[in-house]
């Protein structure tokens, strides 16, 4: 079986393996950059990120000290890193075929798991700071 041939100005897959230095560091940045939007294509993430910026105000209120800032915004960042990586997931299966399968399933459920519990540490940070602050 032969590989598909590259649309014409794309790189070889392992291409980023032989850089090195400020050009590794430089290609690996455009890559996130190509990560986070598409990203952004997804729904959830789109939204969780614009509900992370007033989060992220909020934490910088609500916190007492570095320590607690550093907390809470990191449970927001969390989030959105948990998201990706769901939906990293779920392109990955999708990649695969669109026909169902018990372990393909599995692995978006527990993606799905992954994000939920993000969302259930972050949002119980910010009550328990906000209760800390109010009582």
């Amino acid at each position: 079986m032969t590989a598909a041939p590259r649309p014409t100005g794309q790189e070889a897959p392992t291409a980023q393996k032989a850089r090195r230095g400020l050009v590794r560091i430089w290609h690996a940045g455009r890559y996130s950059l190509h990560g986070l939007r598409a990203g952004w294509q997804q729904t959830a993430f789109r939204t969780e990120a614009l509900l992370a910026m007033p989060m992220l105000a909020l934490a910088g209120w609500l916190g007492r000290g570095w320590a607690e800032v550093g907390l809470l915004a990191g449970s927001v960042v969390l989030v959105l890193i948990v998201e990706l990586l769901n939906s990293g997931i779920e392109s990955a299966i999708d990649r695969i075929g669109p026909e169902w399968h018990a372990l393909s399933k599995q692995a978006k459920d527990l993606g799905s798991a992954a994000v939920l519990l993000s969302l259930l540490l972050c949002g119980g940070l910010f009550v328990a700071a906000l209760a800390s602050s109010f009582l």
